[in-house]
């Protein structure tokens, strides 16, 4: 095969991913739902990926492994449940305007944040501004996150790494039950939000966008509107670190000759991972541009193609970040965490 024919089947392919009706859905799912993305990417990854990687740092003390295992077991545990409380609903509410924006805005708002686009969804001063409602679960939540994670540290110590005999317990429903009809009940969570309550939180939305100063403020910056996953993941991080680091040193729980090595492990990974994060994102944000303009081209009679665009948006910092701060700097902040602490004696 000669390079032309080479040229023409990658160029082919390439055509068939970016109109592929299971990809550019799944595009506008990430979109709609970005904060809920970011969270079961970072489940996934806290639960699996990391765990294995601390536990193949070498020149590290068992307890220490432990500890760090247990902060990112819980830490994505808790994040998951109480992110996903607030995301959920917050997205849903958000899709009642982005469905009827005459209902829960006022004209000059619609006007205002239209301006220049053939319709408000179009904008990206309305995109930036519905994201930064749906990403903000995050943020709002980081608080109490941080918090019940130091506190769960201890219980799943015990849980996964405890030498004591299991003592014969009253036999409880399945893991897996349990979490089918939770999950079927998060599917339903429109039973939740529906009717006068929707409405009224909607609205409730609807008058902080009516805000003419938050309005200038989100027009004069709309040219963030496709980092502002990236600055609200940063920003929550670390938030969430602070935080965690802070009960860490509080904690009652947690041994004394432990509680440096894993605060010193959390402060070097969120640094290393938003210094490295956003490093290796500029470098490919140059190519992503270059796809995102072939997929506008190749849906450009697709109503929807600015809401795949918005999930690439999402998809791609989502994935360096979690690909980093979960994959690859774990055996890294462990083994320098180990050091430093060793060093502070």
């Amino acid at each position: 095969m000669n390079i032309h024919n080479l040229y023409t089947s990658g160029t082919n392919l390439t055509n068939k991913i970016l109109t592929n009706k299971r990809i550019l859905r799944g595009l506008e799912k990430i979109s709609e739902h970005g904060s809920s993305f970011s969270n079961t990417t970072s489940l996934l990854m806290t639960i699996g990926v990391r765990p294995v990687a601390i536990q193949l740092t070498p020149d590290v003390e068992k307890e220490n492994k432990q500890y760090a295992i247990s902060n990112s077991i819980g830490s994505g545990i808790i994040k998951f449940a109480i992110v996903e409380s607030v995301a959920l609903p917050l997205e849903t509410l958000v899709k009642n305007i982005d469905n009827n924006p005459e209902k829960f805005l006022k004209p000059e708002t619609i006007k205002n944040l239209t301006h220049g686009a053939k319709d408000l969804t179009s904008s990206r001063s309305y995109k930036l501004f519905t994201q930064i409602f749906k990403l903000g679960a995050g943020v709002l939540t980081a608080i109490p996150k941080s918090v019940l994670t130091v506190a769960l540290i201890p219980i799943i110590m015990d849980k996964l790494f405890s030498n004591k005999p299991q003592q014969s317990k009253t036999p409880q429903p399945k893991a897996t039950e349990s979490f089918g009809n939770n999950f079927n009940i998060l599917k339903d969570k429109d039973i939740f939000f529906t009717g006068k309550i929707s409405n009224t939180l909607s609205k409730g939305i609807g008058k902080i966008m009516d805000n003419k100063k938050l309005q200038n403020i989100i027009i004069n910056n709309e040219k963030y509107d496709k980092d502002i996953a990236k600055h609200i993941t940063a920003g929550t991080d670390i938030l969430l670190t602070g935080v965690a680091c802070q009960q860490t040193a509080k904690s009652k729980q947690i041994k004394e000759n432990r509680k440096k090595a894993l605060i010193y492990n959390n402060i070097i990974s969120t640094a290393s991972t938003l210094g490295l994060g956003y490093l290796i994102d500029s470098l490919v944000k140059g190519k992503t541009e270059k796809i995102i303009e072939k997929l506008k081209t190749l849906n450009a009679h697709d109503p929807k193609v600015l809401k795949y665009v918005e999930g690439i948006n999402i998809l791609r910092p989502a994935v360096i970040f979690a690909g980093i701060y979960y994959g690859i700097l774990p055996i890294f902040s462990t083994y320098l965490a180990e050091k430093i602490d060793k060093h502070t004696k």
